[in-house]
């Protein structure tokens, strides 16, 4: 895990951009990043130098009495970045950029809704809007400055993108990064059918959702098997969001050890930069490694590996294609080509909350016939035999829902119907 308060402001913007420009939500000359020191100097992107490409030295200092210290100009938009620390003192970064998605909400003019999974309102809060006015005139950040007032950290900006701010740079990013998935969220449900936001009961419910008591112990050793599960989840973890499963706040994963143990995700760390040291270790459903917090879905996962001996990995995740189905009344069917149905069989559709309420009931779902589960307005949850397994089974799923969504466009979907499904149970020996 970075611990990046020991990171100096410059690198931090270094490597967050990075992370911006590589996940496709910025363009070589769009977006500015900036932090607030403690000393009151704000470091910032600079202006016409490529994002892809930026280095530490690249990074523009400006002093509280305007000297700017760097070999470049600061960003143009430096006035609204001002703007917004001086409304919002307990800010200490700002991202603006131009993701795809936000700029669509924004050149309509229009909110995307944070209500469509739990996790979305409680990272970003409510949404404001900020008028528009020209790139890097005072009337633009003083238009701004008026929405961050209201209080919102997540705004809008008339056809120009979005702009967040946060307690640190990490921070601001996870906010950008939800909102940007929340976008594409939306956009891609509408494509499919008609959205079914969480109510105000489901958000009650959401509320319950809490990690499972368990006491602490230090392990005495790491076998081999367990050594060579921890990094295998590593890298899996690592290109699940490089491929935009998982995003950096949200994404489970657990395998299974051969001593009655299992080895999860940790709760609230980077899904980018985890590492092997980062991940716990359950012992007996009571105990979890010492001085580290599991994901909260451990009661599922000890639940499911207790009932279901065949399933030796489980990957809870929210990927935007698959997740236009938990969110609208549109039915996820997998009869598009052998492959998936092979991959993922039948998919259910299970209602809000049932898996984190009725955990032992939930887990009953998982026979040889149903590995894949949707939950509405929550995730998906695939187990595999082996990582391996639960992992393509994710990658399947999430194509096969984004195939289905560009075929809406073509035409209607042509099933494989019961006859050629019971020919290809019969040839692949599925059972």
């Amino acid at each position: 895990m970075i611990k990046y308060n020991l990171l100096h402001p410059a690198d931090q913007i270094v490597m967050l951009m990075n992370r911006i420009y590589r996940y496709g939500m910025t363009t070589t000359s769009g977006g500015n990043l900036s932090v607030l020191d403690e000393n009151g100097d704000i470091w910032i992107t600079p202006s016409g130098i490529d994002k892809g490409s930026l280095k530490r030295i690249d990074i523009m200092q400006v002093k509280p009495d305007g000297t700017i210290i760097g070999p470049h100009r600061p960003s143009v938009e430096l006035p609204f970045h001002k703007h917004v620390y001086r409304t919002r003192p307990e800010a200490k970064a700002v991202i603006h950029a131009h993701p795809p998605a936000s700029v669509a909400f924004s050149i309509v003019r229009q909110i995307p809704n944070v209500h469509l999974v739990p996790n979305i309102n409680r990272i970003c809060g409510e949404v404001g809007m900020a008028e528009y006015d020209v790139p890097g005139s005072e009337a633009l950040g003083e238009n701004i400055a008026a929405a961050f007032a209201k209080g919102y950290d997540t705004v809008m900006m008339e056809n120009h993108g979005v702009i967040v701010i946060g307690k640190d740079l990490f921070d601001a990013f996870m906010k950008f990064e939800t909102i940007d998935m929340c976008a594409k969220l939306e956009i891609r449900a509408k494509c499919i059918g008609n959205i079914k936001p969480l109510s105000q009961k489901h958000i009650d419910i959401s509320l319950q959702k809490k990690g499972l008591p368990m006491q602490e112990f230090v392990p005495s050793h790491y076998s081999s098997e367990e050594r060579a599960v921890r990094r295998e989840m590593c890298e899996l973890i690592h290109r699940s969001y490089d491929q935009q499963l998982f995003t950096s706040t949200q994404g489970t994963f657990s395998v299974k050890l051969s001593d009655d143990a299992f080895v999860i995700t940790p709760y609230g760390v980077d899904r980018k930069y985890i590492t092997v040291d980062d991940l716990v270790r359950i012992e007996n459903g009571k105990y979890r490694e010492a001085g580290k917090n599991p994901s909260r879905s451990v009661a599922l996962h000890l639940k499911i590996y207790a009932m279901q001996p065949h399933v030796k990995s489980i990957i809870i995740s929210h990927p935007p294609n698959m997740m236009a189905f938990a969110v609208t009344d549109c039915v996820f069917d997998a009869h598009t080509i052998p492959e998936s149905y092979i991959a993922l069989r039948n998919v259910p559709k299970m209602p809000y909350g049932s898996s984190f309420l009725q955990p032992e009931m939930f887990a009953r779902i998982f026979d040889k016939r149903t590995p894949v589960v949707l939950v509405e307005n929550d995730c998906v949850i695939c187990t595999g035999s082996t990582l391996l397994q639960a992992f393509d089974r994710l990658e399947v799923a999430e194509f096969s829902a984004k195939a289905l969504i560009d075929a809406g466009v073509l035409g209607e979907m042509v099933r494989i119907n019961e006859e050629q499904t019971a020919e290809i149970e019969r040839f692949f020996k599925l059972d």
